[in-house]
């Protein structure tokens, strides 16, 4: 799909499918705030929740099913909100329908159906795009671009933490249950927030050669299911690295740090400190605030590429489905006790 709207012609045309995930009311509000996107059709399984959401936007309409929207030729974009065991059946829909696509995270339930996702989206040339903000996060785009600039130097140890209460919060008890069931969700608390973090370091370090992890079941509030995990990740590159993701945990101060040869960096209360000889000013004793300019990313990504802005921070897809598959593996690796490859 080439074809681009000029943010001064007529706006977006947007369908939402599946109004059940936790980011739903976020978008939900983003989107009635822009006036250069018209949400004109919306389903969910559930009709009365498709009801409620349709009421925030004027004039739009609550589809039968999935393909009504698929065959409205007046729908330029579709986000799907729904459960991640949907998106392997809906996204090839779409994507054949010549619809642009947000995703939300994770884009699959694990390495195969991500890697049909992708196959599809990339087959239809529609655009893409997921919730990984890191991609527009002034601090992790700046160390990127420090990475590949070698003020690290060699790197030898990194880490990133992506932590909540949700559990002891009980946030998943009754409208938002499906995330933690695994049968809809396909992953736990490790999966669910994890997926952020892993994509960052791949977007930093590169492909992964052997995963692991040590994943719980926490406080156990949610049967059958995830809430706390360490995964330990050697990257191809030879780095080493861990990260964390949990819903048991009252703060998360500590967000990231990378530790290398020649330079070194945490963000620490969101905070970022950064050490190299290789940069002027940069002790690590204060805050570093030299920084990209923030970027849209996620949904609000997707509607500026339709339009034909730069979008830095789009998520390739064959990046999305990757990150399914190293998580994957980390699973597997826990489950088997043992090292797994993506």
């Amino acid at each position: 799909m080439s074809d681009s709207i000029s943010a001064n012609e007529t706006p977006v045309t947007l369908a939402f499918v599946g109004c059940s995930h936790i980011h739903f009311p976020g978008l939900r509000d983003a989107m009635a705030r822009r006036p250069d996107v018209q949400v004109t059709a919306l389903w969910d399984a559930d009709p009365a929740k498709a009801e409620a959401a349709a009421s925030h936007f004027p004039g739009c309409r609550v589809a039968s099913d999935p393909t009504t929207i698929a065959g409205d030729a007046s729908v330029a974009a579709v986000a799907l909100l729904g459960e991640t065991n949907l998106h392997d059946s809906h996204v090839p829909i779409f994507a054949a329908a010549g619809k642009h696509l947000f995703v939300e995270k994770p884009i699959g339930i694990g390495a195969d159906d991500a890697r049909r996702i992708a196959e599809a989206i990339e087959k239809a040339g529609v655009l893409f795009s997921t919730g990984y903000y890191h991609r527009a996060e002034p601090k992790i785009v700046f160390l990127r671009e420090q990475i590949q600039a070698g003020a690290f130097g060699k790197i030898t140890r990194a880490r990133m933490s992506n932590c909540h209460s949700g559990a002891l919060g009980g946030w998943f008890d009754t409208e938002w249950r499906w995330m933690a069931d695994p049968g809809y969700s396909g992953v736990g608390a490790f999966g669910d927030l994890g997926t952020h973090v892993l994509d960052a370091l791949l977007w930093m370090l590169g492909p992964v050669k052997l995963a692991t992890a040590r994943i719980s079941a926490g406080t156990a509030r949610y049967p059958d299911c995830d809430e706390t995990g360490e995964g330990l990740l050697e990257f191809e590159n030879g780095v080493i690295a861990t990260m964390t993701a949990a819903w048991d945990d009252i703060d998360d101060p500590v967000k990231l740090i990378i530790s290398g040869t020649e330079g070194h960096a945490t963000i620490f209360r969101g905070q970022l400190y950064f050490q190299s000889a290789h940069v002027e000013g940069a002790d690590g004793k204060t805050p570093w605030t030299t920084l990209p300019d923030p970027s849209p990313w996620g949904l609000d990504a997707l509607i500026e590429a339709i339009q034909g802005k730069p979008t830095p921070a789009l998520c390739p897809v064959r990046d999305a489905a990757y990150a399914c598959a190293v998580m994957e593996a980390m699973y597997k690796g826990n489950h088997e006790n043992r090292w797994a490859t993506p």
